[in-house]
């Protein structure tokens, strides 16, 4: 068997335990079956599958254990972190871009410019390092790029686009690079002393993407209407969403977040869907970006 094989047969694995927690039995009949489907032999003995959960435990940290009351396979969750669940998005869509031979003609990726993902190992270490770190940052209305030197401290992902954040080390400003505005990343071998305070969640607590502000968030109340509240319902638009009440006529959601523009994007994404309860400030806002497009219109 290839390495390859190998690889794909220990996605398999991990998929087919997530979804039925099988014994050993149906996970060789799964693999059988996927043998024929892909024309590879994924076939294997009790012995051949201890091995793989080994490499599977190594390689992925993901522990499928085996119960032997109830004579089925497992994944143990006490040891995976927060982000087992992105990993096997990733598995999944790594699965799906292997068995495209001969039905490509029947998945329509999204085409979109590559979001520079090779950054991601880089910074990485040099974050885990605490190592200064150089690059060139090219700004939309700019043609010509800032040479910046940052204490880089965490990753995010926001819209199938990566940033960087870091503190700039010219005006200690802490804030978000977009990946796709970096260029030429240097790791230097200058260390630097994290800031203690720092806490990477609690600094995007209270944004509704990945744009910055320092004041103080504040309390939304909107109302939606049943059809557009059904999908905020099942897709927050912010972790602090609370459902007020809802009704026939209407669904309606408290947040606490920045008043940020990209918040006030979204809401006018979903027009005339809502409508702002509370603040009058940000109520204000919609209402004037509406009279000012429809001038335009």
């Amino acid at each position: 068997m290839t390495k390859r094989e190998a690889i794909l047969r220990y996605h398999l694995i991990i998929n087919k335990v997530r979804d039925r927690n099988p014994n050993f039995e149906e996970l060789y009949n799964y693999l059988d079956k996927e043998s024929m489907l892909r024309s590879c032999d994924f076939r294997i003995s009790q012995r051949t599958l201890q091995r793989d959960l080994r490499d599977i435990r190594e390689i992925y940290n993901i522990d499928i254990q085996y119960d032997f009351s109830k004579k089925h396979y497992f994944i143990d969750n006490e040891n995976n972190d927060s982000n087992q669940e992105r990993m096997f998005e990733a598995f999944d869509i790594l699965d799906m871009i292997n068995f495209t031979d001969g039905i490509s003609k029947h998945i329509h990726f999204e085409q979109r410019k590559s979001q520079n993902t090779n950054y991601l190992t880089t910074l990485l270490q040099a974050i885990k390092t605490n190592k200064i770190t150089c690059f060139e940052h090219r700004r939309h209305y700019r043609d010509a790029a800032n040479h910046l030197q940052t204490e880089p401290l965490g990753v995010k992902e926001y819209r199938n686009r990566w940033y960087l954040v870091a503190r700039n080390l010219v005006n200690n400003e802490i804030k978000p690079y977009p990946f796709d505005r970096i260029e030429k990343i240097t790791v230097t071998d200058k260390t630097f002393l994290p800031p203690s305070d720092f806490d990477l969640d609690k600094f995007f607590e209270h944004s509704f993407g990945v744009m910055i502000d320092n004041g103080k968030p504040i309390k939304v109340e909107l109302s939606f209407t049943p059809f557009q509240g059904n999908y905020i319902k099942n897709l927050p638009l912010h972790h602090s969403q609370k459902i007020l009440f809802e009704n026939e006529k209407e669904i309606r959601v408290q947040l606490f977040v920045h008043n940020t523009i990209d918040f006030q994007m979204e809401l006018m994404s979903m027009l005339p869907e809502f409508k702002v309860i509370e603040p009058k400030s940000l109520k204000d806002t919609i209402k004037n970006k509406v009279e000012k497009a429809a001038k335009i219109l």
